[in-house]
């Protein structure tokens, strides 16, 4: 007696939903926050700026991806938005990725020299954490059977951003020498019938493309990358911020729209390359007849041999790494009250805009300075501040992030390290504490040094911990 078998019966597949909601501001809202700038609102919206979700299950695991146009999430602010989404989606807390692009052309709501237009950024504010909550829910009402493929491309837009002057002090420009990632990490989500459901694009730059000269809030880069995918391969595009800690724009710091625009068109266009190259199962061609024609046509078709790897996985792993001493919350509080003092009094007496701009820049500094300080005194503990370094696997890929801005160095020794091939590594996700940097550049200085609130040897405890969230998946 034979047993029957079902060869062609459709093979369990993992389910992925995804889902957008705009959070574009109002016209006239406190914006940007550059020390160079003298404006203070905006007066136009270039793009809009957009919360999307993307949600994944197999079995009894369910995470979900967020990718937000904004500028960072404190960890209060990640912590109370991760737990509503937590709430309205059922999905568990730590398996919530609310990742934030790092614009620096959008509204700001808090710790500024920026007065006009405040209201409205706070009434912009209070739609966001709804808006990520919205946009999880009904990606994850949308999810279907699905299959997820990687492929890795390259676009040199981005350069090291820590050149130095002839003195050897360093600046943020073009450092032609330095260490870059040009790589476009592209990961796919197709439905049972292979069309498009979501791309997810990650790359290493700091959206500064637009800077001081910019009265518009734009999205930046990853505001055009995501369109042009979409317009090219359908379905609908994330954008995962890379260790982009020390890698900036080639071509940055200007008020010309159309540079940004360029640059995410650049971007887009490779990682619509990569997308249409996936193939999340192996094919073997086959000849399926020879046509009688004009001239005889052969007929192929490209036939499918396996099915696309449908594990779901998630890790977290915290680590303790040890804190730097920094200015003390009183002084950099004394700081920035007398810059803003300063900087109102210029304002009234009708001062140049170089002097303003020398005053802005002035309170600026200071509000940075009193930034760190906040952060060191809400994150250190006894000398050390716990990181949390977050691996999603999705198929063949590892998806793994850490909450900070890290140097590019981190996110090759990740790769370097890992046991996937296909590791997808971010910063800027689950909460912002400030730039991780190497052990050589805190020997260099440079700007992302002095505010950093991590000591040296810091590097390798987060690099160590994202290695071992990513051995828990595999």
């Amino acid at each position: 007696m034979f047993r029957y078998v079902d060869c062609w019966r459709v093979p369990e597949l993992l389910n992925a939903g995804v889902a957008r909601v705009d959070i574009t501001p109002k016209v006239g809202v406190a914006h940007a926050g550059w020390g160079a700038q003298t404006h203070q609102v905006s007066v136009g919206n270039d793009m809009p700026l957009h919360v999307t979700a993307l949600v994944v299950a197999k079995d009894d695991v369910e995470l979900a991806i967020v990718d937000v146009d904004i500028g960072i999430f404190t960890n209060q602010q990640d912590k109370d938005i991760r737990e509503l989404i937590s709430r309205e989606s059922g999905i568990s807390f730590g398996n919530i990725r609310l990742a934030y692009t790092h614009t620096h052309s959008g509204p700001i709501t808090f710790g500024q020299w920026i007065k006009d237009g405040i209201d409205l950024a706070n009434e912009w504010w209070n739609t966001i954490p709804a808006a990520c909550a919205k946009a999880v829910v009904d990606a994850k009402a949308s999810a279907q059977p699905a299959r997820t493929g990687f492929g890795r491309g390259s676009c040199d837009i981005n350069i090291n951003r820590r050149p130095a002057r002839d003195n050897g002090e360093l600046f943020t420009g073009r450092n032609w020498d330095g260490a870059v990632d040009h790589s476009v990490d592209v990961v796919s989500f197709d439905d049972a019938d292979d069309n498009p459901i979501a791309t997810i694009v990650n790359y290493a730059m700091h959206p500064t493309i637009m800077a001081h000269e910019n009265q518009w809030v734009t999205p930046d880069f990853p505001g055009p990358m995501r369109s042009v995918v979409e317009h090219t391969v359908g379905g609908l595009c994330l954008f995962l911020q890379g260790a982009s800690g020390n890698q900036g724009p080639v071509d940055g710091f200007t008020g010309d729209l159309r540079v940004y625009r360029k640059a995410g068109s650049k971007l887009g266009a490779e990682a619509s390359r990569v997308r249409l190259d996936i193939e999340p199962r192996d094919r073997e061609e086959r000849l399926d007849q020879i046509l009688v024609s004009g001239a005889d046509l052969g007929i192929y078709s490209n036939v499918p041999t396996n099915e696309s790897d449908d594990t779901v996985a998630v890790s977290n792993v915290p680590v303790d790494v040890p804190a730097r001493d920094v200015i003390s919350l009183a002084d950099a509080e004394a700081a920035f009250v007398a810059g803003e003092r300063e900087l109102e009094e210029l304002r009234a007496s009708g001062a140049s805009e170089e002097a303003i701009r020398r005053g802005v820049s002035k309170v600026m500094r200071a509000n940075i300075q009193l930034s760190v300080a906040r952060l060191s005194d809400a994150n250190a503990k006894d000398g050390h501040i716990e990181l949390t370094a977050q691996s999603m696997r999705i198929g063949e890929t590892v998806l793994v992030s850490i909450p900070v801005e890290p140097f590019v160095e981190l996110a090759q020794a990740v790769k370097e390290r890992s046991g996937s091939a296909n590791t997808v590594f971010s910063g800027f996700s689950n909460g912002h504490i400030n730039y991780l940097a190497t052990d050589i550049a805190f020997e260099e200085g440079g700007y992302e040094v002095g505010v950093s609130v991590f000591a040296p040897g810091s590097a390798e405890l987060a690099i160590q911990a994202s290695v071992d969230a990513i051995d828990e998946v595999l």
